[in-house]
């Protein structure tokens, strides 16, 4: 061979010596082995190379990975996985339940339709009497920021006893109107109360930031059980409940366990934000214990059939009464200058403590108010001081321990920058 030729054998071509490299490297994890390599215009490509995993376990990641947020469950706070099941379930039975209701419409409206044809009265009858539910429930969105999950069941109950009007309406067809309206009135405002309470029910949930891609996945399961419920509820109609007999026996059931499976749901849900229960609770808790509860912790503690009970370790306080019901107004200032330079107004009472809080006061300045309140009735009861000193004396002793207080309780995952107290009374001085 001549020399030239040798030559030529390693004379690189000029435009592959220009060719970038191709930069990859290949990762192994989980029995998975992925490729990863950066492409010429800079983004980054993954390819799996092999996948060793069981078939089972490759449908239930695929299940995880489309209808769980990414990262779970390290990515949610404690009691998403409780949530999710009875958020299914609840879903799959109203959506049953629907047709059955809209099944009975038609046949009180003098129809004999197919259960397929079951949905579609709801585009006539929902626009009207609905819209005013909707309406009147918009004026309360305050009151639902502060007990997201007693509006949140409200609004399944709501939304069933609207479906009883509308099974029962066969009964009586000559008032059928009256009761395809009040159904629908109950419907449009169990919408919005659902709906303006999924923010922050799905809030607390999110632990890294992820707020969109819990809703999305959480919309992505309400969709699949609906689809699921209203295949369950066509078959039932076609067979069960083709009588009204039939309907009167398995809509109370389904009606049960929808009701069932959401009151679970706000029992898992920790909401972080600070409202009157809540702060109540944290308060007793910390003054019998010395801890600082989290919101998991009093999750399944809360009362969500009557959240506004006053608690007696905790002060007996009742807040956001009008300030004229409280305190007499030649007493208004010398009552304001227990505490000039704090947020609030403290006024006890034989039964109960009053706490009305300024304007402009947050979470911290309530959990202020609170921690004197609860100091003065521990007080008043174990050491029995004269009345006048015993604000005094409750105050010296929350100022002592409220910074490591504060601290503690922002540690624990608690929102103080803020007080929903559900368009309660609130004073400007």
């Amino acid at each position: 061979m001549m020399f030239s030729e040798i030559l030529k054998m390693f004379k690189k071509d000029p435009i592959e010596s220009t060719r970038p490299i191709p930069v990859y490297w290949i990762e192994t994890s989980d029995s998975v082995s992925r490729r990863f390599e950066f492409e010429a215009d800079g983004r980054l490509s993954m390819k799996i190379v092999d996948d060793a995993r069981p078939a089972s376990r490759r449908v239930v990641e695929s299940f995880l990975n489309k209808f769980f947020p990414s990262g779970y469950p390290y990515s949610v706070n404690e009691g998403y996985l409780r949530y999710t099941q009875f958020r299914a379930l609840q879903h799959f039975t109203s959506a049953a339940l629907s047709v059955l209701s809209t099944q009975s419409l038609l046949f009180a409206a003098g129809l004999r339709p197919t259960p397929a044809q079951a949905t579609a009265v709801s585009w006539i009858l929902k626009d009207g009497m609905q819209h005013v539910g909707k309406l009147i429930c918009s004026n309360l969105g305050a009151r639902m920021d502060s007990e997201p999950k007693s509006w949140r069941i409200l609004a399944d109950v709501l939304y069933d006893v609207g479906a009883g009007l509308e099974v029962l309406s066969p009964l009586c067809p000559q008032l059928f109107l009256e009761m395809a309206g009040l159904g629908n009135f109950a419907k449009g405002m169990a919408v919005v109360a659902a709906r303006a309470t999924r923010l922050p029910i799905y809030s607390s949930f999110a632990k890294e930031g992820n707020l969109s891609d819990l809703f999305a996945k959480g919309e992505a399961i309400s969709t699949l059980c609906n689809v699921f419920g209203i295949g369950v509820g066509i078959q039932l109609a076609s067979t069960i409940c083709s009588s009204m007999k039939g309907k009167l026996i398995v809509g109370p059931l389904l009606s049960l366990v929808h009701v069932y499976c959401v009151t679970e749901e706000m029992r898992a849900t920790p909401v972080n934000t600070l409202n009157p229960q809540r702060t109540a609770m944290i308060v007793a808790d910390f003054l019998k214990t010395g801890r600082i509860s989290s919101p998991a912790d009093l999750r399944y503690r809360e009362d969500l059939l009557f959240p506004g009970r006053l608690i007696e370790e905790a002060g007996n306080v009742k807040i956001g009464r009008a300030i004229h019901e409280v305190v007499k107004p030649s007493e208004l200032h010398k009552v304001k200058e227990r505490f000039p330079d704090e947020r609030f107004i403290l006024s006890c009472g034989a039964k109960w403590t009053d706490l009305i809080l300024e304007r402009s006061a947050t979470g911290a300045d309530a959990l202020r108010g609170w921690l004197v309140a609860a100091y003065a009735a521990d007080i008043e009861n174990s050491l029995h001081m004269a009345s006048e000193h015993v604000l005094e004396e409750a105050f010296d002793r929350m100022d002592s321990v409220f910074p490591s207080f504060l601290l503690e309780v922002g540690a624990k995952g608690w929102h103080t920058d803020r007080f929903l107290d559900g368009a309660r009374c609130r004073f400007t001085l």
